[in-house]
């Protein structure tokens, strides 16, 4: 069964740092695409992260520098290391295999003093 589940997320301080984690089962995330997103309520799904099968990573400018993606392929398993977090990233966080449009259930990051 094709399956992602992200872990990590919780309350940090802004300017605080955090890492998320995506288990992959049922697929190896080396040989995919694979993305994380955000959501608050009231907007769009927002693309923040994309790893190509390469290893090329792409960010919106709104994350550059802050956020990083890899992959560590023993664990099969995509993170997302946070830094410098600021109120407005506040969303839940999903992670995502584009192809096919596979979704994880969500985790929720909240920065707040």
């Amino acid at each position: 069964q094709v399956q992602l589940v992200e872990s990590g997320g919780g309350l940090v301080q802004p300017g605080g740092s955090l890492r998320l984690s995506c288990e992959a089962s049922g697929f190896t995330v080396s040989g995919y695409a694979m993305a994380w997103h955000r959501q608050t309520p009231g907007k769009e799904r927002e693309l923040v992260a994309l790893i190509a099968t390469g290893g090329h990573s792409n960010y919106p400018d709104s994350v550059r520098v802050r956020f990083t993606i890899s992959l560590d392929n023993a664990k099969n398993t995509v993170y997302l290391h946070m830094a410098n977090l600021a109120p407005d990233d506040t969303a839940v966080y999903y992670c995502n295999r584009p192809i096919a449009a596979i979704w994880g259930q969500g985790t929720q990051v909240t920065v707040s003093s």
